[in-house]
């Protein structure tokens, strides 16, 4: 009997993140987001809701990728939780696509006007993306577990 809940599964995919590079997350997803919008306003069509569900999305992708290339830092238990990621890459992939989502939600509600469930499915969708980009990065990743 060594499954773990569903609630553990999160949990070591949050202490894997604890180590995760946020600032240089924050930085790249914003610079993404202001080029985006930037290039687009310049040629005439400047999509800010785009833009800004693009900057959330690599923000996310960011983080969960910095958090297990270099599953050998930081303390015990961040380790092995990373140790744990690489070998389980779907499930922690779960945990970037969930903020993700939830950080892309306000946006596409509050900026684009889909309303509630249009909203919630534009949300959804990009965070299904940022599941499948961090799947298979982790993926490709798991020969660094030891």
């Amino acid at each position: 009997m060594n499954e773990i809940t569903r609630r553990d599964e999160v949990s070591l995919s949050g202490a894997a993140l604890r180590g995760a590079p946020w600032k240089a997350a924050a930085v790249g997803g914003g610079v993404v987001a202001g080029a985006s919008f930037g290039l687009g306003a310049l040629l005439g069509d400047g999509d800010l809701v785009w833009a800004l569900g693009l900057g959330i999305n690599l923000f996310a992708l960011i983080a969960a990728i910095g958090a297990v290339s270099k599953p050998d830092e930081g303390d015990r238990v961040t380790r092995q939780a990373r140790r744990w990621a690489l070998n389980h890459p779907w499930k922690f992939a779960l945990l970037p696509a969930g903020i993700a989502t939830v950080l892309d939600y306000p946006v596409q509600l509050v900026l684009d006007g889909e309303g509630v469930f249009g909203s919630a499915f534009q949300a959804i969708w990009h965070g299904a993306l940022v599941y499948l980009i961090a799947g298979i990065l982790a993926v490709t990743m798991k020969g660094r577990a030891r």
